[in-house]
């Protein structure tokens, strides 16, 4: 009988080595790809996120990450001394053909009923007669896949389960994201069934119907006959309802109005995080986190890059060859008019200014949403807009102005190496 083993590590994409953090943020990236509400419709992303969901269950969990490398797979009816006894009998370093202890020994507490079977034929590696396998697996590699075979087919109890993230992408307009405000959206996210209260069940009790009330089943693996825990209803003799209102689901999908305030000098895509705002858990476990990922509008005039501003302001010959104070715009209220434009303020345009040039004006860009009192610059670069010339009076002035000024800006350019 092939086990058939499941790759959890290679689920979520990490190493056998990866730590808690590193399998819990590879979980967090898969599941907001293949999550449902972000694939409505789509079976292979659900299929996808029930398995990287089984994955991050079993490697989050300490105990759990122990049994599934000791044995291969996982089942809540293995117990950690029963997988370790199991990897030194000869699952991972090749041991011993001994015999498992029937109610005791390696195996303490696992809920495995061996009596009556003749365990002869395992031992030094030999399989039974008439079986059609060939030896020298030894004992432990039989036993880990008649567990494989019954375990993989069996269903975990419940349990309460954490509400997944939500991840949401939020348009912003440019006067927003610099001065703050609130801003709303409407989100479709998971919440906690009114009906059974998260539960997924409803009414009262009654016997189960798969183990008639005892908590146990037996199951046959080759000869080995086992006693384990009913995975209907956890061992527990008795059975509910579903509910009808969630489908067993413990909660039900909801459109909900959400209205969340921006801070001043937030950035394009900046991640804003609204805690206990995702999908709510079941039987009393946290909700998941809602994540909004800000997207800022453009304007007419600025350009941000960071917290500094840039615009673009244009200035006549004579201003740039004599220098000039000019009026130029700025992210600042003004103090009367529209809350949603800019002000302006005067910049010294020094002589001989260049087009091209950068003018840099000190804190006049936007407040920093992560500094405390600090603020960006405003860089001018400078447009020099040149005449169109149609009397001859004005011809006649630049006429003379070029006598007077006859050197060629272009003369190094020619000049050669």
């Amino acid at each position: 009988m092939a086990t058939q083993t499941k790759d959890y590590y290679g689920a979520l994409g990490v190493k056998k080595t990866a730590t808690g953090e590193e399998i819990r943020k590879a979980f967090r990236k898969l599941a907001r790809k293949y999550h449902p509400d972000v694939n409505p419709g789509d079976k292979k992303a659900e299929e996808k996120f029930k398995e990287i969901s089984e994955a991050n269950d079993v490697l989050s969990d300490e105990k759990k990450r122990k049994i599934f490398d000791q044995v291969g797979f996982y089942s809540d009816n293995i117990d950690p001394a029963t997988a370790e006894a199991y990897a030194r009998g000869g699952g991972a370093a090749g041991g011993g053909g001994g015999r498992p202890a029937p109610r005791g020994g390696a195996g303490q507490g696992a809920p495995f009923d061996f009596d009556g079977f003749d365990f002869s034929g395992f031992q030094g590696g030999a399989e039974p007669q008439g079986s059609g396998q060939a030896g020298g697996g030894g004992f432990g590699g039989s036993f880990k896949d008649i567990f494989g075979g019954m375990f993989n087919g069996g269903r975990q109890a419940r349990g309460p389960q954490p509400g997944t993230d939500l991840e949401y992408q939020v348009q912003v307009d440019f006067w927003t994201s610099i001065r703050g405000g609130v801003t709303k959206l409407e989100i479709q996210r998971q919440e906690q069934c009114p009906t059974c209260k998260g539960r997924a069940v409803t009414g009262g009790s009654m016997e189960c119907p798969e183990c008639h009330g005892s908590g146990q089943v037996t199951q046959m693996g080759g000869r080995m006959k086992f006693n384990i825990q009913c995975p209907k209803c956890g061992g527990t003799g008795k059975v509910q309802n579903s509910c009808r209102t969630c489908d067993g689901a413990g909660v039900v999908s909801r459109r909900e109005p959400l209205e969340f305030r921006i801070k001043p000098g937030t950035r394009d895509g900046q991640r804003i995080r609204l805690a206990g705002k995702g999908n709510a858990g079941t039987e009393g476990a946290p909700a998941g986190d809602l994540y909004l990922i800000i997207k800022v509008g453009t304007h007419r005039l600025f350009q941000r890059v960071g917290d500094d501003v840039h615009v673009t302001v244009p200035v006549t010959i004579m201003e740039a060859a004599l220098g000039a104070k000019i009026d130029v715009p700025t992210i600042d209220m003004p103090g009367s008019g529209s809350p949603g434009e800019g002000g302006h303020t005067q910049l010294k345009i020094p002589p001989g200014t260049q087009t091209g040039q950068k003018l840099r004006m000190r804190e006049k860009g936007v407040p920093s949403a992560t500094r405390e009192g600090a603020r960006g610059d405003q860089i001018v670069e400078v447009k020099v807009v040149v005449p169109k010339v149609q009397d001859e009076r004005s011809k006649e002035i630049l006429r003379e102005l070029q006598k007077l000024n006859p050197d060629d800006p272009r003369a190094e350019m020619l000049a050669g190496d």
